[in-house]
């Protein structure tokens, strides 16, 4: 059991399951501090929910999806979404320095919508469905 186990773990798959758990524990300080946390980024506290409940439902997915799909979906699938992540804070961190105040809303709105798709799209990489 330990050595199907042990083959079936490699780096893209830990690369998987830390990707999603980070996403979960992200989805968590959304969730328990969308109040301060909005406040300092300048966003609704119903718009940190919104994301942390997202991010939750994509931490989720990515987890339970780990070993019934291919580490090259989720590979290109988490350089998209991260290449996204880059992208939007980037964007927001300019907003920011050139005296806008919508730079957090970018990046949070960003977590609210990306991480729905990223889950989709896991789960349609496969016939069967893999969030349980």
């Amino acid at each position: 059991m330990t050595r199907v186990l042990a083959s079936r773990v490699n780096r893209r798959t830990v690369g998987a399951l830390t990707d999603g758990a980070f996403k979960v524990l992200l989805a968590a300080a959304c969730l328990t501090a969308a109040a301060p946390l909005g406040r300092l980024l300048g966003v609704p506290v119903w718009l940190m929910a919104v994301s942390g409940v997202a991010l939750l439902i994509c931490g989720g997915a990515e987890i339970g999806c780990t070993s019934s799909r291919s580490m090259r979906t989720y590979t290109r699938l988490m350089v998209a979404y991260d290449g996204g992540w880059v992208l939007t804070a980037l964007v927001g961190l300019l907003m920011a320095w050139r005296g806008g105040s919508a730079g957090g809303e970018v990046w949070v709105g960003y977590q609210a919508v990306a991480p729905i798709g990223f889950a989709v799209l896991l789960a349609a990489s496969k016939d069967e469905t893999c969030v349980k």
